[in-house]
């Protein structure tokens, strides 16, 4: 069963191995991006999406299994996103 977070600003998502299945963006403006890491604790050093510039009113799939991280999901906006994150 997923689970999901809304968010507009950078955020620890979960602590701990997950699958990230996709991200939902409401709102994007003023050079918005995206970088998804595997991280429990803010870090920036394990990359599990690379930087990307997300449009509003799209949903961005991981396919059918999601992606695997193994000690968190941390999310980096920058400029003004809202999105919603799904995961398990």
């Amino acid at each position: 069963m997923a689970n999901f977070t809304y968010i507009s600003a950078t955020k620890q998502v979960k602590v701990g191995a997950g699958k990230l299945k996709g991200i939902f963006v409401s709102a994007a403006s003023g050079t918005p991006t995206i970088t998804v890491y595997d991280e429990p604790a803010g870090g920036t050093t394990a990359t599990l999406l690379g930087v990307f510039t997300p449009t509003a009113a799209n949903f961005y799939p991981l396919g059918v299994d999601g992606a695997f991280f193994n000690k968190g999901l941390y999310v980096v906006i920058g400029g003004t996103v809202t999105a919603t994150v799904i995961y398990e």
